[in-house]
């Protein structure tokens, strides 16, 4: 199928309209400004902890919800607008430019705050499109909708925008999966892959916690149709890939995502036990891609969807890579014209309509 014109193609689309690629700058190409993440919400199984659960993050509990970032309603919720603002323009004083917000459907998106945010910081904010799939009505909804509807809705929201606002997206994803893929998930999959050949536009991953994930839902897209250079798969940091693995899903020709920089290296133990890298690991694991040739690949981000990432909370903030990873990335032997290829060459390459 020939791609529709898109007024945005060899631009990306940010929520003020397309820019080009010049305009972009130093990128993070996986955040949330604004969530309601209830759907990774749960109640702690030791009764004493329950009353934890549906208290405001503050000083009193921080240390507590670091280790428990799931168990606690208010962490995983960021709705409040004038936060948001201040908060990115943390990362503008650090000499930031784009943030792609990949909150997407089942995560409470809001356009026209992320318009807001935008005018406010003077940033460039791309938002996603489609589903992030876990339970409750989003996913009925996924069960109810035919992969046709599925991938009108993408194509919609890219092409003419949300509504009346006609506010569009600019990224398809971050697109939620299991392991395995559940059935709704494939038709999001497959309708995914529809839409990115109808518009251009970029399709975000969330795979699923296990190792044989990524390289199962690759293939799957490749068999739908989907343009793999153009696939960003992300988190990862997540699961704990073997170097085999990591190659492997490199060799395919997507982008490799690091996104979860300044993120606790324990994971949540009922998501099962999952080692997550430090940051100095992150940092290995990025030079060890570069030395494979894999350079123009990767990307690197935060995934800032938590209270507890903030720096009103103590978190690191979406200026973390920018005033405490790059400096390490330098010291540790990784030259400027690397950095700026991962920092801004690589997310305007993705970001750029086909």
């Amino acid at each position: 199928m020939a791609a529709k014109h898109n007024t945005a193609a060899k631009k990306a689309q940010t929520v003020l309209g397309p820019v080009s690629r010049d305009e972009l700058g130093i990128t993070l190409p996986h955040e949330h400004l604004l969530i309601d993440a209830e759907i990774l919400f749960a109640e702690p199984e030791d009764a004493s902890l329950k009353k934890r659960a549906y208290e405001p993050v503050s000083i009193r509990n921080i240390s507590w919800i670091l280790y428990n970032q799931y168990n606690n309603l208010d962490n995983v919720r960021l709705l409040d607008e004038k936060a948001a603002i201040e908060e990115a323009l943390y990362f503008k004083k650090a000499g930031g430019s784009t943030i792609v917000d990949v909150t997407t459907a089942g995560l409470a998106r809001n356009l026209p705050a992320l318009r807001r945010i935008a005018r406010a910081t003077g940033l460039n904010v791309i938002a996603g499109a489609g589903y992030y799939v876990l339970r409750g009505e989003n996913s009925r909804a996924l069960d109810r909708k035919s992969e046709e509807e599925l991938a009108g809705e993408i194509v919609r929201d890219i092409m003419a925008g949300e509504g009346q606002s006609g506010i569009r997206a600019g990224i398809i994803g971050e697109i939620g999966c299991s392991w395995p893929l559940l059935d709704r998930e494939m038709k999001s999959l497959r309708a995914c892959a529809r839409a990115q050949k109808e518009t251009g536009a970029p399709i975000t991953i969330h795979p699923g916690r296990h190792e044989k994930s990524p390289m199962a839902i690759i293939r799957f897209l490749e068999r739908a149709g989907a343009d793999i250079s153009r696939v960003v798969m992300g988190h990862m940091d997540r699961t704990g890939f073997l170097p085999a693995t990591i190659r492997e899903i490199a060799r395919t020709g997507c982008y490799v995502e690091y996104d979860i920089f300044g993120g606790n290296p324990f994971y949540p133990l009922r998501f099962g036990v999952f080692d997550r890298p430090c940051d100095r690991e992150r940092i290995e694991q990025v030079m060890r891609l570069i030395y494979w040739g894999h350079l123009k690949q990767v990307l690197i981000s935060q995934d800032t969807c938590l209270k507890s990432k903030l720096i009103r909370y103590g978190g690191q903030g979406y200026a973390h890579i920018l005033q405490n990873i790059l400096p390490q990335m330098l010291a540790r032997g990784m030259t400027k014209g690397q950095i700026r290829t991962i920092m801004v060459e690589n997310p305007a390459r993705m970001l750029c309509f086909a």
